[in-house]
């Protein structure tokens, strides 16, 4: 299987081999696991993305930002000029050691301030602290997410679901009714929907609804705060290799074929994930609010 990695995202060449393909090893991780341990490893951008500076002197509060593309979104924003308040859990330091070092390298200002986003009074402290430290907040970007594959809905318990519905909506409402107060105009939320908001898979009964509560809310809160010159929209991927996957995401019998199903018969990567949020951030699309954008391999979304 291909397995070498491109030395940029610029330059012309096949998508199908661009990224490792299936057969994958097994290997299981404990939730919330660890892209460090991942074989092959993800693709972040850590030596493919270029900046050109489309934020510059932005301010950014980004979850999810230890691994995945959460990490991915981190690092290209800080290679496009904005500085950066990193939210994750605390078991995740040492991928979020990696990410922090990565911006500093970019100059840029980096503050980390882990913890669980299932706490509300954390979510509404973590806006505050976010604006007071980065001198003001003008992009919030919602990747963090709860994925457990279960094969029948008998063995989703109510804490499964309860977990899955804090982090993954919960969180969104918290975060965003306390952001938008302090959002100026031309601010903007990215949120993270998925393919499983319009194809849940059956093992996914929790989290696929989750994720089909994220297209609307993304929907509604555009309606609500355009007239305050704030945007609101989400990226919807597919199949993207990330440590959420093999640390329960799926079930263990197929990570090895993890990807294979899209047209591309690959997963994606997260470096493949994160212009699509630097685009969202940017003034380069002032003019785009309320939509969904879909990130699949060629999975087309509804």
């Amino acid at each position: 299987m291909p397995t070498s990695k491109p030395q940029d995202q610029y330059s012309m060449q096949n998508p199908l081999t661009q990224y490792p393909q299936p057969p994958f090893p097994e290997q299981p991780q404990p939730a919330p696991g660890l892209d460090a341990k991942m074989d092959p490893k993800p693709d972040h951008g850590e030596l493919t993305y270029k900046g050109f500076g489309r934020l510059a002197g932005r301010k950014a509060l980004i979850t999810g930002a230890d691994s995945g593309i959460g990490r991915a979104t981190a690092i290209a924003f800080a290679r496009e000029g904005a500085d950066i308040v990193l939210n994750y859990l605390p078991v995740e330091q040492p991928d979020a050691d990696e990410v922090i070092e990565l911006i500093k390298a970019e100059g840029r200002k980096v503050i980390a301030l882990p913890g669980d986003l299932k706490d509300e009074a954390f979510c509404r402290q973590l806006v505050k602290q976010a604006h007071e430290q980065l001198g003001g907040l003008d992009i919030l970007v919602n990747v963090a997410g709860k994925q457990t594959a279960r094969k029948d809905i008998s063995q989703v318990s109510s804490e499964q679901f309860d977990a899955t519905m804090k982090t993954n909506v919960y969180a969104l409402f918290w975060l965003c009714q306390a952001a938008v107060p302090l959002l100026p105009a031309g601010a903007t939320i990215i949120n993270t929907a998925s393919i499983q908001s319009y194809q849940p898979s059956a093992t996914l009964l929790d989290y696929a609804t989750t994720k089909a509560a994220i297209v609307a809310f993304t929907k509604a809160l555009a309606g609500q705060v355009i007239e305050r010159g704030i945007r609101v929209n989400a990226v919807a991927p597919g199949p993207i290799w990330t440590v959420l996957q093999p640390s329960g995401g799926q079930p263990q019998e197929k990570i090895p074929t993890f990807g294979s199903q899209v047209p591309m018969k690959r997963p994606g990567q997260p470096a493949e994930c994160a212009p699509l949020y630097v685009l969202l951030a940017s003034q380069e699309s002032s003019y785009i609010t309320g939509e969904v954008f879909g990130v699949t391999g060629g999975d087309p979304l509804p």
